[in-house]
């Protein structure tokens, strides 16, 4: 398992007195490799991970303390007036602010030092580079509350801290030969023949990561090797030169290339468990009622202020049964993401897609958006389309209005039930997400407007291609449609209707012969 970030390289010093560095920008990529752990390896690394909890925990806290002084400052509130205009001056008085509190990630650093050398129990199970990324994970999560990026940092309860890692593959967290080296303690690690794997092993190393993960209630030890380079790509996946429009929809996505047009329902192959799921939270409901009658009105409401909650062995057992089915979901919704991305990536690596926003899903659709995760692909796409060296460009619908435009420059509204642009000017006949998604691919982020006339240009010669989109896109919902006529399957519930509608269908009824769907205008003067 792979997958790539960026990350900076230190480079030379400024002259003395100056602490800002250069930074020079490096790819690295992520390669997984699961860990062979007997029980006292898991009781040591869940030891050290405790510690490690804890001492984050204790830097999280003086962060925010800290943060709180800075901000309550005299020298913090004289910068907040600076114009913003002046960067440079307003720049430097945070950063005098910043010193004068203590408020940076190397004085945390050595708060976490200080804190462990304190505590001997800390120090005994983490080494020197551990305690500091430890800290500097502290120092980053309170910056972002500083920023505004985040409304407040989350303390870690018990299981909640999951990674270690180390500075460098030199000291401390090291993988040596195939396995991990830490301490005293030497993991093997499970090395198949698989390239993505074997690319990793030949990279260089820049640090190691040790990841524990609960499946199936067993706990299962990882090594995340952060390498130098890029990540290996498979032959399958090869990344495209083109331009891609896309529609993404809440129940389907229309991707079209320059020689392909792909449109499918959005993850339908992801199948709900939202009643088994329910079944397990009204059971841990009734069993924390019974082990907690004090923490209940006499009505059934839970009682106001801080309470002590009892949970028996059974309660943690059907807890850690709805946590496996969410991690289930999760893992396959991100597989099924990433193989989509793939696909849109092999017809082009310049993306162009409408400003959808998701939130505003989330009030009308909200258990359809939590299930399916609309946005956690559009974050993938983009992190891989700009890792490949492409673009992802994003316009709002504001001023495009593409599902309501047609080739001839007739803007027509329409339902979100009518999913069939039938336009009553030329008679142009299209599914509406694909027509959206093949004019986005003629808008200009910067001014957000359409070429119409360069649509017109493009559109005799990728039509056809559109309406096989149509028609293999219809006959694949037609398929699911029929492997899920029951309501359940095994115990497990699944979608109960069908994600494209007949509306959609009508052109691909069996041995149809098509004509060609739209005659241009004439646009000639006079």
């Amino acid at each position: 398992m792979t997958f790539q970030k960026k990350t900076l390289k230190k480079t030379n010093k400024k002259d003395k007195g100056d602490d800002l560095l250069l930074a020079a920008k490096t790819s690295s990529f992520v390669t997984e490799i699961p860990l062979i752990t007997t029980s006292i390896d898991i009781a040591v690394l869940g030891a050290r991970l405790e510690s490690g909890r804890q001492l984050y925990n204790a830097v999280l806290s003086e962060g925010k303390t800290r943060l709180q002084l800075l901000r309550n400052s005299e020298l913090y509130q004289q910068a907040k007036l600076i114009a913003k205009t002046d960067k440079k001056r307003r720049s430097t008085a945070f950063l005098k602010a910043r010193e004068a509190y203590h408020f940076s990630d190397y004085h945390l650093q050595a708060f976490a030092n200080k804190t462990a050398i304190a505590s001997i129990w800390i120090k005994s199970h983490l080494d020197a580079n551990t305690i500091q990324k430890i800290a500097t994970r502290a120092f980053k999560a309170v910056e972002r509350m500083m920023f505004g990026k985040a409304k407040k940092v989350r303390f870690k309860q018990k299981g909640q801290f999951v990674s270690l890692e180390g500075k460098s593959n030199k000291q401390g967290i090291r993988w040596i030969g195939n396995g991990v080296e830490w301490a005293g303690l030497k993991l093997t690690g499970i090395i198949t023949n698989d390239p993505v794997i074997l690319h990793g092993l030949n990279s260089k190393i820049k640090y190691v990561r040790l990841v524990r993960r609960i499946l199936n209630q067993k706990t299962y030890w990882f090594a995340q090797l952060v390498c130098e380079g890029m990540p290996y790509q498979k032959p399958k996946n090869i990344v495209a030169d083109g331009t891609v429009g896309i529609d993404l929809g809440v129940s389907t996505v229309a991707i079209i290339g320059d020689q392909e047009t792909i449109w499918t329902p959005f993850v339908v192959e992801l199948t709900s468990k939202q009643k088994e799921v329910r079944k397990l939270q009204r059971k841990m409901d009734r069993q924390r009622r019974a082990n907690n009658p004090d923490n209940f009105n006499s009505n059934g409401t839970v009682k106001k202020g801080k309470k002590r909650w009892n949970n028996s062995s059974r309660y943690k057992k059907t807890a850690s049964l709805k946590r496996e089915i969410d991690r289930k979901q999760a893992a396959y919704r991100k597989s099924l993401h990433g193989k989509l991305v793939n696909q849109t990536l092999k017809l082009g690596k310049n993306i162009k897609t409408e400003k959808v926003s998701v939130k505003a899903w989330q009030k009308k659709w909200g258990k359809s958006i939590k299930f399916k995760s609309p946005s956690s692909f559009q974050s993938e796409l983009k992190r891989k389309a700009e890792n490949a060296g492409g673009t992802v460009l994003m316009f709002s619908t504001r001023y495009t209005a593409l599902s309501q435009t047609c080739l001839c420059g007739n803007k027509q509204k329409k339902s979100l039930s009518q999913r069939v642009h039938n336009c009553s000017e030329c008679g142009l006949k299209m599914q509406r997400d694909i027509l959206s998604a093949y004019l986005s691919r003629y808008v200009d982020p910067k001014t957000e407007t359409l070429s119409i006339e360069l649509a017109r240009n493009g559109w005799l010669g990728m039509e056809q291609s559109l309406l096989d989109g149509w028609r293999v896109g219809s006959n694949q919902s037609a398929r699911t449609a029929t492997s899920l006529k029951s309501p359940t399957i095994g115990g497990i519930e699944r979608m109960s209707s069908n994600p494209i509608t007949s509306e959609e269908s009508e052109p691909v009824r069996v041995n149809e012969t098509y004509a060609v769907s739209w005659n241009p205008p004439d646009l000639s003067v006079g």
